[in-house]
């Protein structure tokens, strides 16, 4: 099995990921390796703890986008609505919505990480 295949059974929507990436799994994959490192260092969590709502948003907003465009689905999707709760003043629901992916998210990146 391959990363692409894993995270197709993570929820990623690959094929839509192909198209933008204009079926080249190469360049797909080496995107894919530098998502690692985006969220274990994107203290979206820490930010909206420590009251810097401005820092959140514009974290979680850069997640969002990157996900986006790597067609890791769950994820783009919890972040979307991080971004509009945070955006609205809703801390504790942005907080609860990523606590919840926090899983998803430790599944993604531990499968990216066993193909580097």
């Amino acid at each position: 099995m391959s990363m692409v295949d894993e995270l197709k059974d993570l929820g990623a929507n690959v094929d839509e990921a192909m198209q933008r990436f204009m079926n080249n799994t190469a360049l797909y994959e080496k995107m894919l390796k530098k998502l690692p490192n985006m969220m274990k260092g994107s203290q979206v969590m820490d930010a909206i703890e420590a009251g810097n709502i401005e820092g959140a948003i514009e974290t979680a907003h850069t997640l969002k986008g990157v996900l986006g465009n790597l067609s890791i689905t769950p994820l783009y999707e919890a972040y979307t609505d991080i971004v509009a709760l945070l955006r609205q003043n809703d801390a504790d629901k942005a907080k609860s919505i990523l606590a919840e992916s926090f899983p998803i998210e430790e599944k993604v990146i531990a499968c990216i990480e066993k193909y580097q």
